[in-house]
């Protein structure tokens, strides 16, 4: 009878798919008359579509970590999120950066969620503030609060392979205590550049006055008449002087490396002053169609900037003509400056830097440009290798962080710590990586814009959306299909840096400069940027090549159909008030490219 009932498509509840599955085997005399072949598997009884509770682990509370907090609940069925962060709030580099100066370099408008924009943004170019403002409304918004657990930084990740967990050591920031967490999958969304560290000078304990990394900046610090230093010249270095000048009574800046200073980041220039978007323009943006035109317009052109990247091409060549006459120009009240910072290396082999007022700052009479190494710190000032010792009140490192992308914590699994396998005097001395997402031997641990995670045109936001949607795919087929874990295949891991290779060496990413895009590390492997266009490595992360992974099931019975396959239901066909036929829609209302696609669409 249940025979006929499972023939017919009269079942009406779980239960009775229970009893079927449930119900005895048949008398010995009857199996052996049939002849009907015996499985050694029995069935599991679920429905295909009920996947399995996956915990998730995010570490990271910054843009990454609020998108991750958005869309892989959206995209994940019966997922269960935790996102740690050791600040008190979302915000990662925009909660802890707020030194004088700090905003975006691209405009505000390009620097938001692709799919929660923003009409609302002050300043083209908006301040480190708003966009700290922005990213939390946004994770208010969409409930990523209920994820977080703040004031937790992550000491180790280990994993079990016997369970298929991640087991996280937590330490509570404020109280020192440590606790243990599990995970099936990791999501490491920890930053390019979360580390910051003071520079290890001789005698830099012996100094008296005011030291602080500019990722750790006093706001309360009152520059006024002060003499100060700032050592570096990269991103928030050229940012702390063209702020600081205006107000210290001397400033030393010193600058080891050569550096492009830009007038624009893909077109679009900036100034020393704010550039308020104008009340008319958005008032404009309250209609959707001229807001979306906007956006599409201003977007668009960073992915069209690709070409300059490439050795001895025309685009190239155009903006080293452009960029060497715009910093004469501005610094024709001291041109002897302009040999001491006009790089050797093509533009675009470091990430461009706008400077608006850097150029002009360093020109003026309170300031002395210093290329000089560094010697030692003394307990009143800092000391020159040429014997020069110059008194400075406070010093400020613009000195970056880890560069080399190598996790602060032991990431430990099979006998090996990802921290070894990556760091430059390590087993690969690079990110090993296929794809920028894993690494082979370090099952359901995934790198969430590290690695190879942008191309060198596109936009920030754009690429980890894309990104978490690739993870977002990997944690379902998990869910569903009764994997217990995955990892990238050597050979193909092998074959991806291989590639890698192939196509840097034909960019200026490999001319002789250190930058992020290199770990530091002038001629070493580029693994900051993806080998390829913002659009091509959109379309690498459209589709999984579930070929290049290895799996291990959850199944013990050596059949990897037994859990994913179930009792051959899908659970709506169990329902009698369910939409079975959700495909049949009007034809005006078809588009024939997503026909049957849909992963939450089924029958």
């Amino acid at each position: 009878m249940a025979t006929d009932a499972m023939a017919n498509g009269s079942i009406e509840s779980p239960s009775l798919v229970a009893n079927y599955l449930e119900a005895p085997p048949p008398p010995a005399a009857a199996a052996a008359a049939t002849s009907y072949p015996q499985s050694r598997i029995s069935l599991v009884n679920r429905c295909i579509d009920e996947p399995r509770a996956v915990d998730v682990a995010v570490i990271g509370g910054g843009l990454a970590g609020v998108l991750a907090g958005i869309l892989i609940p959206a995209k994940v069925p019966n997922v269960r999120l935790k996102i740690y962060e050791k600040n008190r709030d979302f915000g990662g580099t925009w909660l802890e950066n707020v030194y004088p100066g700090v905003r975006c370099d691209v405009p505000s408008h390009v620097y938001q969620a692709t799919f929660s924009p923003n009409i609302s943004w002050t300043d083209e170019f908006a301040k480190g503030v708003e966009i700290k403002d922005y990213w939390q409304a946004t994770a208010r918004k969409y409930g990523v609060y209920k994820y977080a657990r703040f004031g937790r930084a992550v000491e180790d990740a280990s994993w079990d392979p016997v369970t298929g967990q991640w087991r996280l050591t937590l330490r509570d920031v404020d109280t020192g205590e440590e606790e243990l967490e599990k995970a099936d999958v990791v999501l490491s969304a920890v930053g390019r550049f979360n580390a910051w560290k003071l520079p290890e000078y001789p005698g830099v304990k012996h100094y008296k006055g005011i030291l602080r990394h500019a990722s750790d900046y006093d706001p309360d610090f009152n520059p006024n008449g002060k003499r100060v230093a700032v050592i570096g010249n990269g991103a928030s270095g050229i940012q702390l002087v063209t702020n600081l000048q205006k107000e210290v009574s001397h400033l030393d800046h010193y600058a080891r490396n050569k550096t492009w200073i830009t007038p624009s980041f893909g077109g679009d220039v900036r100034t020393l002053e704010p550039q308020p978007i104008s009340e008319d323009l958005r008032k404009s943006f309250e209609d959707p169609d001229t807001y979306l035109k906007f956006r599409k317009e201003l977007e668009a052109k960073y992915f069209r900037k690709f070409g300059a990247f490439f050795r001895g091409g025309k685009e190239n060549q155009e903006l080293r003509e452009q960029f060497t006459g715009i910093m004469k120009e501005r610094l024709a009240k001291k041109p002897e400056l302009l040999d001491e910072l006009v790089p050797d290396f093509a533009p675009n082999c470091r990430r461009p830097t706008p400077g608006p007022g850097y150029l002009e700052a360093i020109t003026e009479d309170n300031v002395d440009y210093i290329k000089t190494p560094i010697k030692r710190f003394t307990e009143i000032g800092i000391e020159t290798t040429d014997g020069v010792l110059r008194e400075v009140d406070a010093v400020f490192c613009a000195t970056g962080a880890n560069v080399d992308m190598v996790h602060q914590f032991p990431v430990r699994a099979n006998g090996h710590d990802l921290r070894d396998l990556w760091s430059q005097d390590g087993e690969r001395g690079f990110p090993y990586t296929y794809l920028g997402l894993a690494t082979p031997g370090f099952p359901n641990f995934f790198h969430v814009h590290g690695p190879h995670g942008t191309g060198a045109s596109g936009t920030v936001p754009h690429a980890v959306e894309v990104q978490l949607t690739y993870f977002a795919k990997m944690v379902r087929k998990m869910s569903r299909e009764g994997i217990k874990c995955m990892a990238p295949l050597s050979k193909a891991t092998d074959e991806f840096v291989e590639y890698a290779d192939a196509f840097f060496v034909t960019t200026v990413l490999s001319d002789n400069c250190s930058s992020w895009y290199n770990g530091g590390k002038p001629g070493g492997r580029i693994h900051g940027l993806w080998p390829g266009s913002a659009g091509h490595v959109t379309a690498v992360r459209r589709e999984p090549r579930w070929e290049d992974w290895e799996y291990e099931y959850l199944s013990n019975t050596g059949n990897r159909f037994a859990w994913y396959f179930g009792n051959g239901w899908t659970s709506k066909e169990m329902d009698q008030n369910s939409d079975v036929t959700s495909y049949l829609r009007k034809p005006d209302d078809i588009d024939l490219r997503d026909l049957h696609e849909s992963w939450w669409d089924l029958p």
